[in-house]
């Protein structure tokens, strides 16, 4: 055992009703270290029992990928067929893990439900992921690849090619799920992304409705606009982009006619809130309470890299909104996150927190 398990022990034998984060404050950590601590202490055997976990009440429930992305930058113009030269870089990603440590970043207590492989890729988004979220609900399969996405850039910073091995979260079953259902019936809200299966999407929908729980779905590309459980009754927000969109709906969107007709349509599937994103266009947005709007992009002097923007926006919202803010306010905060990601190298931007956002909104 490390010091810090170590210390774990000693408070627990000292009250082993204490809650976690009880521990946590008496320790100087963030509840989701405190959390893997007392994960790692169960699987050596050192705790047995659960007197002193308490259930964790209104967390933000994260459900879906947690990848190892790895980039590679192009010199010059991309060309296929052939080889490139070019510098790469890996990061951990995976649009459930993103928002989740967005969120985390922006002082919201997390949970990360997703499978992945006992392996090295793991152990790299574990230790990059564990000070911004409980990884503790994780389920790690022996047979199974975390899941991975390899992105080609080209010299702007735009993607020209993406592969992505995501089969370990057809995995992410009911049946895993349901192991943790005394958790899932305490959730703040549900955040589910579309590597999910569809049937696991429609076990957290039932849940949101049955308990009254926020629900926010984010598709992930339009291949897995398939996932989506067959009404939006019970989702509070529904955030996808055009293509996404457009796969819903069964044409092109072309022009803010066309924006307001599909904003409507996923109104009238049960949604209570719908933005889809367009890129520079900015977003195009409405509520059961607000008018179809368009909301502008903002300004960006240079795009460092999009990969996580969207992500970023997302989080965004949903902090504002979880903080009481106004519908047009809540997408102002996502609009600002998504340009000041797309302005920094990572996927996540290190300096986030409440404060930088508020003020970057001032600005």
């Amino acid at each position: 055992m490390n010091e810090r398990e170590q210390a774990v022990l000693a408070l627990i034998r000292q009250n082993p009703f204490m809650s976690q984060q009880e521990m946590a404050d008496k320790m100087n950590l963030s509840r989701p270290v405190l959390a893997n601590l007392v994960s790692s202490l169960t699987k050596q055997g050192k705790i047995v029992g659960r007197a002193y976990i308490l259930p964790e009440e209104n967390e933000i429930i994260c459900i879906g990928g947690a990848n190892l992305d790895r980039k590679f930058h192009v010199k010059g113009n991309v060309q296929f067929g052939t080889s490139n030269p070019a510098s790469s870089s890996f990061s951990v990603g995976g649009v459930g893990r993103n928002i989740a440590e967005n969120l985390g970043r922006l002082n919201h207590q997390v949970t990360l439900l997703t499978t992945a492989g006992k392996d090295a890729d793991w152990q790299v988004i574990q230790e990059a992921s564990e000070p911004f979220m409980n990884l503790r609900y994780v389920e790690q399969l022996p047979d199974a690849s975390t899941g991975s996405y390899t992105a080609v850039m080209d010299e702007q910073g735009e993607l020209a090619l993406a592969v992505a091995n995501m089969e370990v979260y057809d995995l992410l079953l009911p049946s895993l799920l349901k192991k943790h259902e005394a958790m899932l019936m305490n959730a703040g809200c549900f955040i589910m992304d579309l590597n999910c299966p569809k049937e696991t999407v429609a076990y957290i929908q039932q849940v949101a409705i049955a308990r009254d729980i926020p629900f926010v779905i984010v598709p992930v590309s339009s291949p897995k606009m398939n996932r989506l459980p067959d009404t939006l009754q019970g989702v509070t927000w529904f955030i996808c982009n055009t293509d996404e969109a457009e796969t819903i709906v069964g044409h092109k969107i072309e022009n803010s006619a066309h924006y307001e007709k599909a904003l409507q349509h996923l109104l009238k599937l049960g949604a209570e809130q719908v933005i889809i994103t367009a890129g520079s266009k900015g977003v195009f947005a409405a509520s059961t309470t607000t008018k179809p709007s368009h909301y502008a992009a903002k300004a960006i002097e240079k795009i460092e890299d999009v990969t996580g923007a969207g992500d970023a926006f997302v989080s965004a919202v949903i902090h504002s909104w979880l903080t009481g803010q106004s519908f047009a306010t809540c997408i102002d905060a996502g609009l600002t996150n998504a340009r000041n990601t797309l302005a920094s190298p990572y996927t996540v931007r290190p300096e986030l927190s409440v404060d930088l956002l508020n003020s970057e909104m001032e600005e």
